[in-house]
Order: C-alpha cells, then sequence, then structure tokens
C-alpha cells in the first residue's frame, strides 16, 4: 500500500514543498523483556497557507528505527522543495543526482527549530544575546502571520522588502555575537545551529510556496503524543504499520475539515460494495455522505466555527 500511497501523495497530487517528521514510538520487543523505539514518519502537505486549492494531507509510514534509507522510501517520490528540521538522513534527498547534476529536493530549514535552542538558553541563563536573537526572529514570524493566506507572488514581493532586510541584520548579529561568546557553550552551539544552515533557513524568501517553518508536520504528529499516553506501546512492528495507517487516514480527515469518526463509520459501511476503480470518491477530500452532504467537524457541532489551523507563533 505505501508505494501507492507515495505515488499518489508526491507524484499525481503534484507535491512541490512536503514537510516531514520523524517522532519516535514505543513497540514491544518480545524477548528482550523491554520496549524498542520504532518510528513513524510524517509527510504533510498543507498549501493553504499561500492559497493552494489542493487539499491538504497527512501520510504515515512505521520503520523499526531511524536509518536514512527510510526518508528515501518515504520521499524518493517527490520533487521541489522539503521543510524538515536538520535530521542526517535527509542528506541523499539534498545531493546532486548524477544523472542531472540537480538535487530532488531543495532544503527548507525550520525556524522553530533554529529558536528552540536560543529559547532554551534564554530561559536558562537570560542571556541578552538569546533575547535580542528571539525578538528579531519573532519579527519574521510576525510578517509571516500576515502573509497568510496571500497568493504566493504577494508573498514572495512581500519578504523580499520587508524580511531580507531582517535576515541581513540578524546574520550579522549572530555572526558578531558568536565572536564573543564561548565556542564551547550553548549559546554558541545555538548560533552556529543557525549559521551552518543559513542557506536552507533562507529559502523561503526565494518561492512564496514555501514556509518558514515546518510547523505543519508539527502539528500532525501532536496526536501522536497523545496517542502514547493512551496505548503506551504499539504491540509489534505490525502493529506500528496499522498504526501510521489510521493515523493517515484521521489526520488528513481533521485537515480537510472532517469530523474522522463519522468520515470512518459510513466509508466502513460501504467500501465493500463501492467499486474499486471509484475508490479516489471515498478520500477525504472527495468524500460525500449519503445524500451528498459533508457532516459537520468536531468543532462545528459544539457550535465553534472551524478554521485552518493558524500559524504558529513565537
Amino acid at each position: 500500500m505505501s508505494r501507492e500511497v507515495h505515488v499518489r501523495f508526491c507524484e499525481r497530487a503534484g507535491v512541490r514543498s512536503p514537510r516531514a517528521t520523524r517522532p519516535p514510538v514505543p513497540v514491544l520487543d518480545p524477548g528482550r523483556g523491554r520496549t524498542k523505539t520504532g518510528r513513524l514518519w510524517v509527510l504533510v502537505r498543507d498549501g493553504r497557507p499561500w492559497g493552494s486549492a489542493a487539499p491538504p494531507a497527512a501520510f504515515h509510514l512505521y520503520s523499526p528505527d531511524r536509518k536514512g534509507e527510510h526518508a528515501e522510501e518515504l520521499l524518493g517520490g517527490c520533487r521541489g522543495f522539503l521543510h524538515a528540521d536538520g535530521y542526517a538522513g535527509f542528506g541523499g534527498l539534498y545531493a546532486p543526482e548524477p544523472g542531472t547534476g540537480t538535487a530532488r529536493l531543495a532544503e527548507v530549514a525550520c525556524w522553530s527549530h533554529a529558536r528552540r535552542g536560543l529559547y532554551e538558553v534564554h530561559l536558562a541563563t537570560a542571556s541578552p544575546i538569546a533575547k535580542e536573537a528571539l525578538e528579531r526572529i519573532a519579527d519574521l514570524f510576525a510578517i509571516e502571520r500576515e502573509l497568510r493566506g496571500r497568493e504566493p507572488e504577494a508573498r514572495i514581493e512581500a519578504r523580499r522588502e520587508r524580511s531580507l532586510p531582517l535576515l541581513e541584520g540578524l546574520r550579522a548579529f549572530l555572526d558578531a555575537s558568536l565572536a564573543r561568546v564561548s565556542g564551547k557553550g550553548s549559546l554558541a552551539r545555538a548560533i552556529r545551529y543557525a549559521l551552518t544552515r543559513w542557506e536552507a533557513l533562507t529559502r523561503f524568501t526565494t518561492d512564496g510556496r514555501l514556509e518558514m517553518s515546518n510547523n505543519a508536520a508539527e502539528r500532525a504528529i501532536r496526536p501522536l503524543a497523545l496517542g502514547r499516553k493512551n496505548y503506551l506501546f504499539a504491540g509489534s512492528d505490525a502493529g506500528g504499520r496499522r498504526a501510521a495507517a489510521v493515523y493517515t487516514i484521521v489526520e488528513t480527515a481533521k485537515m480537510n475539515g472532517l469530523d474522522p469518526e463519522a468520515y470512518l463509520a459510513d466509508v466502513l459501511g460501504r467500501i465493500a460494495d463501492h467499486p474499486a476503480n471509484r475508490i479516489d470518491e471515498l478520500l477525504p477530500w472527495n468524500w460525500r455522505a449519503p445524500g451528498g452532504s459533508r457532516p459537520a467537524s468536531a468543532p462545528e457541532r459544539r457550535g465553534v466555527r472551524a478554521t485552518p489551523a493558524p500559524h504558529p507563533s513565537t
């Protein structure tokens, strides 16, 4: 199933800027008396911030370890950009291909990850350097909140006019600050994390479809953290694969404004008699309940207007 889903997700859906992350999941390891650490790789497409008509979706892939070969399995069919953290296993996807000399995916680094180390330093030491860096990054996020939902052309124009000068000032500030602090300290490590990824961190200023952070993927894994508190662990690698399939369906339904319970109840009740060559009709973004309606989402049933998730602040 996973190969077909990859093709649909990356090629037929026209994905140009997927987001990826890989949270851990405890898995029973028979014979050892404890659990091992599996991974649920999460791939998200969400073009709503730049007005894309493509429906949002989340795809989860389970693996028994975190080897880079799973990044190839997950993203090898994708072309364009990849929003992700600095995980080394993605490196092969950014490398030029021998036949073409160009990379399959251009790295788009995440400012939420870049600011995390600075935030931890400021929290622990009240460092004025970390505080000023965080304030400068916050100014960039504020611009992005204003640009949410605007067309790519308008976003890129605003970024060139407003964000690039701020980025140039931030780069100069980080360079100067690094020369003033201990090279072995946590503040220096946090600064180097940003400086060594600067090209990827600023790539969002080159294309209006790109985002400043990978928070879309981070939001998609929040239910996993809650789930681990409830079920504690997966019973086996097969259980991990089934969990990945369920998370894929449920999270994609939620992203498309559906009540996952109503959606699953209807689809499971009719899928046995549904023509296999019309299976796309049951995908969350195409699905209609009998009578042609789409049931209200859980927030709407509670009288709360359902809206896309806001752009995360700093």
